[in-house]
């Protein structure tokens, strides 16, 4: 059973920084890519930021400069550096990640079970 469990969350003050992980584990073949999404209260989750195996990065045009994936592909971790942090920021941060069980299976997309971060002005 494949798991992906977040941590890093937290009250920040405006202009402050956190370090969200994302860590994999279970029977897991390959990672492909690897992702942030978020939701705030009342809006639809969207997309963050996506890494791919090969250290490929994609960001929402909302967080570019301020935001920072990264991934240590050994430890099949995941992590967002978030700086300049914004009151708008303020959501439940989900891992998302595309996997292969073993070498034959088909991709399958996991989700954690999120982590908040919460900005106050």
């Amino acid at each position: 059973q494949v798991q992906l469990v977040e941590s890093g969350g937290g009250l920040v003050q405006a202009g402050g920084s956190l370090r969200l992980s994302c860590v994999a584990s279970g029977s897991i073949f390959s990672i492909d890519p690897m992702g942030w999404y978020r939701q705030a209260p009342g809006k639809q989750r969207e997309l963050v930021a996506t890494i791919s195996s090969g250290g490929g990065t994609n960001y929402a045009d909302s967080v570019k400069g301020r935001f920072t994936i990264s991934r240590d592909n050994a430890k099949n971790t995941a992590y967002l550096q978030i700086n300049s942090l914004k009151p708008e920021d303020t959501a439940v941060y989900y891992c998302n990640a595309r996997i292969r069980t073993t070498r034959w299976n088909a991709w399958s997309i996991y989700w954690g079970q999120g982590t908040q971060v919460t900005v106050s002005s």
